[in-house]
Formats: structure tokens, C-alpha cells, sequence
């Protein structure tokens, strides 16, 4: 059902949103030189490896100028970027890869390779499923970015604090999963691209910081 489900939601969201896509991509080469798309390998389910869809939100040598995760103000993202990463419209090109079988909707947010290689323990258990566009952790650090504005080393927090606590909801939304909760994700997923609370820092933060 989970999987019939995916496939009919993202074949009429493609469909239904073809104009905002269109919109986003023209913005995206009036604004900055590079695709309109931006690809980049994560792990999927039985550690299976694929390409993940986005539009491009940041120059197209930021790969060259930083790390490969976002905190706030960075540079690297241009103007049109903002807008689309405010919005969350920079994810909507996943729903390619929900159609393709890489992704579901609602499941544990793939990770690059060598962040699953660090916590490969606890991925045996999260890529059993499918990983997803939104989950617990979407919802819970949408404002991701704000979160490692201010940190002194942003890659070194979020291996050591946020990547750990992100797992552990993983964990916790895969113990839950059912159609049902799925669905009541994919709503609070909605209404949290438009109502952003002030950042959000993993419990016991400031101790793992100094540890």
C-alpha cells in the first residue's frame, strides 16, 4: 500500500506542479550560471547507492568552497537559492526519485556515504526502508541551517550532535510507521514550510559540544 500510495502521489505532484517547476528553473538560470538541477549520491535502502534530485540552490563550484552541509548565511547559495530552500521547493524534484523507487515520502533522509559509514551499525537498521522526502527530523530541525549558523566547526556538530540525533528519530519513526502516521507527517510537514519556530538544538548539545 505504502509503496502504491508513493507512486500515485508523486506521478500527480510532478504532474500538478509541473508550472511551479518550470517557474523554479527559469529563476534558477536567470539568476546563476550551472543546472538547474542539482545531483548527488546518497545511500538508499540495503545501502544501495543513488543519485538524489534538487534544484540547484548554491554556485555551481560550492563543492569547491566548503563542506558539503548548509548552515545559515552561507555564501555558497544564491539569491533565487534562498527562496527555494525558505520554501522547501529545492526538494520537490525528489518526487522523481519517489517515482523511481529510490525514495518514498515519508522515511529517514538518505545520508551521503560517509556519514552512513560512521553510524553504519545503526544504518543496518534505518535502511531496511526506503529513505524519504520528509520524516520525524525534517520536521523537527527544518531550520537546519539555523541550527549550525553559529557553531564554530557546523561539519564537526553535526557528525557529533545533530547526525546522531537525527538517527535516533529514524529509529524512532520506523518503530511507529504505519499509512496513518505517515499521512499525519506529510501534513505537519506542510504546515512547518510555513510556519518556521526559531531553531531548534538537539538536547544535551552544549555538553556533546565541549566533549
Amino acid at each position: 500500500m505504502k509503496r502504491a500510495f508513493d507512486i500515485f502521489c508523486s506521478a500527480a505532484g510532478i504532474v500538478l506542479l509541473f508550472p511551479l517547476f518550470a517557474a523554479a528553473a527559469i529563476l534558477i538560470k536567470l539568476d546563476s550560471r550551472g543546472p538547474v538541477f542539482f545531483r548527488q549520491q546518497r545511500v538508499g535502502r540495503n545501502f544501495n547507492p543513488f543519485l538524489i534530485y534538487k534544484f540547484r540552490t548554491m554556485t555551481v563550484d560550492a563543492s569547491e568552497k566548503g563542506p558539503q552541509i548548509t548552515v545559515g548565511g552561507d555564501k555558497r547559495v544564491t539569491r533565487v537559492g534562498r527562496i527555494l530552500r525558505r520554501y522547501k521547493i529545492d526538494e520537490l524534484p525528489q518526487l522523481i526519485n519517489v517515482l523511481k523507487g529510490d525514495m518514498s515520502l515519508v522515511g529517514p533522509r538518505p545520508e551521503v556515504q560517509k556519514y552512513v559509514e560512521l553510524f553504519r551499525e545503526d544504518y543496518e537498521h534505518i535502511l531496511r526502508v526506503r529513505p524519504g522526502i520528509t520524516d520525524i527530523s525534517s520536521i523537527t530541525y527544518r531550520d537546519e541551517e539555523g541550527v549550525l549558523r553559529d557553531k564554530d566547526d557546523p561539519e564537526a556538530f553535526y557528525r557529533n550532535v545533530l547526525l546522531p540525533e537525527k538517527i535516533r528519530l529514524a529509529k524512532l519513526y520506523i518503530d511507529r510507521s504505519s499509512f496513518l502516521y505517515d499521512l499525519g507527517l506529510i501534513w505537519k510537514t506542510v504546515l512547518a514550510v510555513f510556519n518556521r519556530p526559531p531553531s531548534v538544538i538537539p538536547a544535551g548539545a552544549a555538553r556533546d559540544e565541549r566533549e
